[in-house]
């Protein structure tokens, strides 16, 4: 909404259920074929201000509950708390203030607030009960600044549901950080170990297939299986490596790269010992998206900036890739 606005759209309306909401108001969309792709037409200043539907406008004016919802996402607990200190603190000082009219005030037991030092103490304070919805009846507002009493517990009552609910909100990203770390951990360590399944049956398949009199069927669906299996770790690996933000540790990220340099190593003896003319279809496909991957592998493709030995071992993982 806000780019919208400072390309100069002035009218943009923001819809909280996305393209369906757009959708149930009557709006067009663009189909999705080569169309879709098209460079937008040049927009003029003219057709900026064309005039909106009348339903837009009025769903424009109910969706500031998103906008203060939003608002209240990106404020820290911090900021609230010291925005609630200084509701107070204003509120007080607006019934100390009124204390020096004679038509309302605050009245405490021993009669009317006087405008004094003592009077402004008071006043903050029947602010703090005020907002806290104690309400201990000493002091109570008169005239017009029972308005603002309202207003005060009202306010005072909603910013402490807000406070609460970011503390309940702050324990859940915990929790979920926690529960992301341990899955991404158990990932890791599945990533290893079937590398190393992988290894193996590459191996095995390629001393069965040698000590086999003629190419067997049987033998020719494991392979396949194995690349298949591979190929996805392969995925996995490759997801790992272009996510700056949660990479793993370095000697983790060393051994699951050494691991697939020894696949890629495997099954090129297999491919060898297999030759050109037993490569099935579904074969040949595995193995190009094993280069395509393989490919994005190096020291100078992944956007994370690694030491220069995990470099030499993505170099050479590509290197066993374009070699199949």
């Amino acid at each position: 909404m806000r780019l919208l606005r400072d390309l100069g759209y002035l009218r943009a309306r923001y819809y909280p259920g996305g393209l369906e909401d757009w959708r149930n108001h009557g709006f067009d969309l663009e189909s999705d074929g080569p169309a879709a792709f098209a460079p937008p037409p040049a927009v003029t200043t003219v057709e900026r201000a064309a005039p909106v539907p009348a339903h837009a406008i009025r769903l424009s004016r109910h969706d500031w509950g998103a906008r203060i919802v939003d608002l209240v996402e990106r404020v820290s607990t911090q900021q609230l708390f010291l925005f609630y200190l200084v509701m107070v603190v204003a509120c007080g000082t607006v019934f100390w203030a009124a204390t020096w009219t004679s038509w309302t005030g605050l009245s405490g037991t021993s009669g009317r607030v006087s405008p004094t030092w003592t009077g402004f103490l008071t006043s903050i304070y029947f602010s703090f009960v005020t907002a806290t919805s104690v309400g201990y009846g000493d002091v109570v507002p008169i005239g017009p600044v029972r308005a603002i009493a309202i207003a005060e517990g009202i306010a005072g009552l909603l910013l402490f549901g807000i406070v609460v609910s970011k503390f309940v909100s702050r324990r859940q990203e915990q929790l979920t950080a926690e529960i992301h770390r341990l899955a991404y951990e158990d990932r890791l360590e599945r990533v290893q170990s079937n590398l190393h399944v992988v290894l193996t049956e590459l191996q095995t398949i390629a001393d069965l297939w040698r000590r086999a009199a003629s190419p067997n069927e049987r033998l020719a669906v494991r392979v396949e299986g194995a690349a298949m299996v591979f190929a996805g770790e392969l995925r996995t690996i490759h997801d790992l490596l272009y996510r700056p933000q949660d990479p793993p540790d370095e000697p983790v990220l060393d051994l699951i790269l050494a691991g697939l340099a020894a696949a890629f190593a495997e099954l090129g003896l297999l491919l060898e010992a297999i030759g050109p003319a037993n490569r099935s279809e579904t074969l040949v496909l595995v193995l190009g998206q094993l280069r395509l991957l393989a490919d994005q592998i190096c020291g100078e493709c992944v956007p994370r900036v690694y030491a220069q030995s995990l470099k030499r071992r993505m170099d050479r993982v590509q290197e066993c890739a374009r070699a199949l």
